[in-house]
């Protein structure tokens, strides 16, 4: 045995051989006619070359029927005798190799997620991804080597499993670990104050981003001084990002204030820019004829009004300001410009959708289809005065009906309520400059306390209708026919 391992060695060191054939053995038989190398043992094996899956996929240009063991490519990681034919290395168990585990490559975090990536393998033909180390359940990739992930919360460790797989089975996961990027405070803006009186305003934010944590509080903070925060006064609107509306109560007439939207989640509070605003002067209650004796109406919501005998009719002194229908139904209110012109139901709005600065003393503006909707704008016992019942009214006390009816001097009207004398409001009626809201849905004139404006319930055309109007200028009660559209002050006479 020796001096054939002797003689073998020095053949391939001279490049030279001695036979055509040579035996390895350790009987002396000659080699088998059908074999250049005969090697016959019942002690040991022949070994093959061994290398990894990655070595033996390096080997450069192998050559059709090249063997070798490959320590790790089976499915489970161990071995398998493998051999090179048809430009690809096959089992020689089961004619196919299984691919190797994926390599990882850089993943990208986010504040909510994580792209995940990794490198192709020889001989896979598609690739699995998976939350848990669990490939019955994981996620079918195909051929893409990237996924990406959403919804994760910041600043936190997550580890994931992928597999390459091919027809004759999957690789080992490959497992990964990545942590997403810090949380940071949320992102918003203030929204700018609208409603604003003496004492109440609107105002709100937008919280664009959760910088990662769930938004837990949010609202508005103001006070008189620049930067408020919540330790100042605050409202308290709701959780999550998005858009939200704030109403600011509890301020002080004519003071300027100071206004941030605020958002907290687990990092910390962030704020939006800061805005300002000025509180209104207060508006004035009714000045009512002291001279006279008033009765009293309830209407649908409950609010109780003055009223006023003024010749054969019993009118209320002051305008309508009910949400509710006699039976009970809601009546629309409308605020946006675009959905009140196109309206041909009934429909009320507040002065500028202003109902705290307005509402007490206004009352409410109504558009025609309010006044003639079947369930009754009126309370129970009264109706909205016709066309010919606003003509009694006003002929009672001649051209310049307007001196008699509405309030007297300039807490609500603009100077100099013509003719502001003895004549102004003798018949108790209170008339105020309540403006208007057009058929295109803006506002007009209360604020400059310069008209005022009343429906009939009498209609004109299959767009128009009759109503009133009273001006700070002259003393008139002036007849027009208006669109439907508009949205007027409402008084109701008695039945």
């Amino acid at each position: 045995m020796k001096k054939l391992i002797v003689s073998f060695v020095v053949m391939l060191l001279t490049g030279s051989f001695v036979f055509a054939q040579i035996g390895v053995n350790t009987d002396g038989s000659l080699p088998d006619g059908s074999a250049m190398l005969d090697v016959k043992s019942n002690i040991k094996g022949l070994l093959p070359p061994r290398m990894t899956h990655l070595e033996m996929n390096a080997i450069p240009n192998p050559a059709d029927g090249l063997i070798v063991y490959c320590t790790d490519c089976r499915v489970d990681g161990k071995g398998v005798l493998s051999i090179f034919t048809d430009g690809n290395w096959n089992s020689l168990t089961s004619n196919c190799i299984v691919p190797l585990s994926p390599v990882t490559k850089t993943h990208v975090p986010s504040l909510t997620g994580i792209v995940w990536d990794w490198k192709g393998m020889p001989y896979a033909t598609g690739y699995k991804w998976n939350t848990t180390n669990d490939y019955s359940s994981a996620m079918q990739m195909d051929t893409v080597t990237t996924k990406t992930e959403t919804g994760l919360a910041c600043n936190t460790a997550y580890t994931r499993y992928v597999w390459a797989y091919n027809a004759c089975g999957n690789s080992l996961p490959l497992t990964v670990s990545q942590t997403t990027l810090a949380c940071s405070m949320p992102t918003l803006t203030t929204t700018i104050a609208s409603s604003i009186a003496s004492t109440t305003a609107t105002s709100g934010g937008n919280i664009t981003a959760d910088g990662g944590s769930v938004v837990t509080v949010r609202g508005v903070c103001w006070g008189t001084a620049t930067s408020p925060t919540t330790a100042n006064s605050k409202t308290t609107d709701g959780t999550g990002t998005g858009t939200f509306a704030s109403n600011i109560t509890g301020l002080t007439e004519n003071t300027t204030y100071f206004v941030r939207a605020y958002a907290t989640n687990s990092t910390g509070t962030g704020y939006g820019n800061e805005i300002t605003f000025k509180t209104l002067t207060g508006i004035s209650a009714i000045t009512f004829n002291p001279n006279l004796t008033y009765g009293t109406m309830t209407d649908n919501d409950g609010n109780v009004y003055k009223t006023i005998r003024i010749g054969t009719q019993t009118w209320m002194a002051e305008n309508l300001k009910t949400t509710k229908y006699r039976n009970g139904d809601p009546i629309d209110n409308i605020t946006d410009n675009a959905t009140w012109k196109a309206l041909a139901t009934g429909a009320y709005c507040w002065y500028n959708n202003n109902e705290a600065t307005y509402k007490s003393v206004y009352g409410a503006l109504y558009n025609w289809y309010a006044v003639t909707d079947s369930r009754q704008i009126a309370p129970l016992g009264w109706h909205v005065a016709t066309d010919a019942e606003w003509t009694i009214l006003t002929n009672g006390y001649g051209d310049y009906a307007g001196a008699y009816l509405k309030e007297k001097d300039f807490s609500h009207w603009t100077p100099p309520n013509f003719p502001n004398n003895l004549t102004a409001n003798v018949s108790g009626f209170s008339a105020l400059p309540g403006g208007f809201r057009n058929s295109n849905g803006y506002f007009y004139f209360l604020i400059l306390g310069d008209s005022g404006y009343w429906w009939s319930s009498s209609d004109y055309s299959i767009t128009n209708a009759w109503n009133r109007q009273m001006d700070y200028n002259n003393g008139y009660v002036t007849k027009y026919n208006l669109f439907k559209t508009y949205g007027f002050s409402v008084r109701c006479l008695k039945d």
